[in-house]
């Protein structure tokens, strides 16, 4: 038996609309139910993460798919700000970049990354990777609930 979880929202934090497309396609496919937001930069991302400006009142996510290359504010000080805040800490961050960057893995590790995850150059290798972990976030980890009085 798969632990399918309920509907929940995904981030996903990215500067390519490519990327983002297909990545939010694929895991539709793959088992997220819930609603995925799309911003471009890591300026967007915090404003949608604390509910501020034309965010107020939106949803908390409750998995985070971070690019570390963006324009504005990167990825690697988006994820240093979300693991360094006692109520952003709690969602999972996927750091999905191009970088294999022994350096880019170990400082997303160190800055507190649930898992890295290197974007292929190709669309096979692409469509296998962000399949691989949609199948693990959303079928076998278990998320933390925004109804769950510990995630707030």
């Amino acid at each position: 038996m798969s632990g399918v979880q309920s509907a929940f929202d995904i981030l996903l934090v990215d500067d390519n609309p490519a990327d983002t497309d297909l990545t939010a396609e694929l895991l539709a496919r793959h088992g997220c139910t819930g609603a995925i937001h799309i911003v471009r930069d890591g300026v967007e991302a915090i404003a949608f993460l604390r509910g501020q400006g034309r965010y107020s009142g939106g949803p908390t996510p409750q998995l985070v798919v971070l690019d570390l290359n963006m324009p504005r504010k990167d990825g690697r000080a988006v994820l240093a700000e979300v693991k360094s805040d006692p109520v952003l800490r709690k969602i999972p961050v996927i750091v999905f970049t191009t970088s294999q960057s022994p350096r880019d893995i170990t400082r997303s590790y160190e800055l507190g990354a649930n898992c890295y995850v290197n974007k292929p150059g190709n669309l096979p290798e692409f469509v296998a990777a962000v399949t691989e972990f949609g199948n693990f976030w959303f079928r076998r980890a278990h998320l933390p609930h925004r109804n769950h009085e510990a995630y707030q």
